[in-house]
């Protein structure tokens, strides 16, 4: 596994032993995909209060595209444990590796905002490794799709939380996008494991 990375605003990243749950959660650093500039849109950590004023979350939490950790950093504000890795390292995260090629078990919740191109790829291994919750911040246009309904027919979604005002995301990281407008329509997705019923559809 890679040496963690020091955690900017003084705190300290995971620095368990090899016998640390953390440590099982390594994967090759190979991928058969790239994080290239363009698909790096870092969300505004705002969405993390929205999310957490309407759902609870186990008290550790994996977020594996944490990039420069906008919504890392605002789960540890709210008193979480979090694990954050990704496949590029943006100077913020515990340990970087292909999470699409990783096979260990995690004991807690993951929440990210996945590279969109990857979407589907990224719940499908969320469900597989952890048995919580998995939340996703993703455009609404994710529930198009004639692939996509054989997938929600298999991996419904339990709630789908829709913004009823538009989200800006960073292209790059740059910050200061956070301000402009947007058109897109956002929405947190959440799925628990062994859920079969029709998903309920509410507003933020």
């Amino acid at each position: 596994m890679t040496k963690p990375q020091k955690i900017e605003g003084g705190k300290k990243d995971w620095s368990g032993n090899q016998h640390s749950i953390y440590s099982t959660l390594g994967a090759s650093n190979h991928s058969d995909y790239e994080r290239v500039e363009r698909d790096y849109y870092a969300t505004n950590p705002t969405a993390i209060d929205d999310l957490f004023k309407v759902e609870d979350f186990s008290e550790t939490i994996w977020e594996p595209a944490c990039g420069e950790g906008h919504l890392s950093k605002k789960m540890e504000d709210w008193g979480k444990s979090v694990y954050s890795t990704d496949i590029v390292d943006r100077g913020f995260g515990n340990d970087f590796f292909d999470f699409l090629k990783s096979d260990r078990k995690f004991e807690g919740d993951i929440i990210t905002n996945p590279p969109y191109k990857y979407a589907r790829e990224f719940v499908e291994k969320s469900i597989e490794l952890t048995n919580c919750k998995v939340a996703m911040f993703l455009k609404l246009t994710f529930l198009e799709g004639q692939s996509r309904k054989k997938f929600f027919e298999k991996y419904p979604p339990s709630r789908v939380w829709v913004y009823s005002f538009r989200q800006s995301v960073a292209r790059n990281g740059e910050a200061e996008m956070f301000n402009k407008s947007s058109a897109v329509c956002y929405a947190w997705f959440i799925w628990e494991k062994g859920f079969t019923g029709s998903p309920i559809i509410k507003w933020l």
